[in-house]
């Protein structure tokens, strides 16, 4: 479901495409809404899987020549999980400043903020003569779950991948 921060989003890539002098095709609008349904981090595989149940034409040059779009647009943010395919964050738009958790056991990636982290951000960088601008927090960790029972339940909930809401 769309936020009103999402619908500004939306309308801040149409206004970015006019910009560029391109059109905002059914296909272009199909992987839009799909970006802007979900909350989850995906890979560009996933979004044309989910934006072709959407719309069936959408192809994967599509796909592939509008993700560069979004994301010189600022409204996602690619990101880099140490896998074998980058993942973006359709969050980025809303909140630049939040953190990644991501589990080796189940494969899911959690999102967190937290205000001792920003402060000790804005503390280090002042003490080094600098200003935060934007940060990235990723930490990788093994699941409490599996480590004590032997069963991660969000592995078997998600086969290891991430589903859109």
């Amino acid at each position: 479901m769309a936020t009103p921060g999402r619908n500004a989003a939306k309308k801040k890539f149409v206004d970015f495409l006019q910009g560029q002098k391109l059109r905002i095709t059914p296909q272009r609008r199909a992987i839009l809404e799909t970006v802007f349904s979900t909350a989850q981090h995906f890979t560009a595989v996933q979004l044309l899987k989910w934006s072709r149940r959407r719309d069936k034409s959408v192809s994967r040059a599509t796909v592939y020549r509008t993700l560069p779009l979004l994301t010189g647009s600022g409204l996602l943010r690619e990101m880099d999980f140490g896998r074998d395919c980058v993942y973006y964050d359709p969050n980025y738009a809303d909140r630049p400043n939040h953190n990644h958790i991501i589990c080796l056991d189940c494969d899911m990636i959690f999102e967190f903020e937290s205000e001792q982290i920003n402060q000790v951000e804005v503390k280090l960088c002042q003490k080094l003569g600098f200003s935060v601008k934007t940060h990235r927090l990723q930490i990788t960790a093994h699941c409490d779950q599996l480590k004590k029972t032997g069963v991660c339940n969000r592995k078997k909930e998600t086969s290891g991948k991430l589903k859109p809401d």
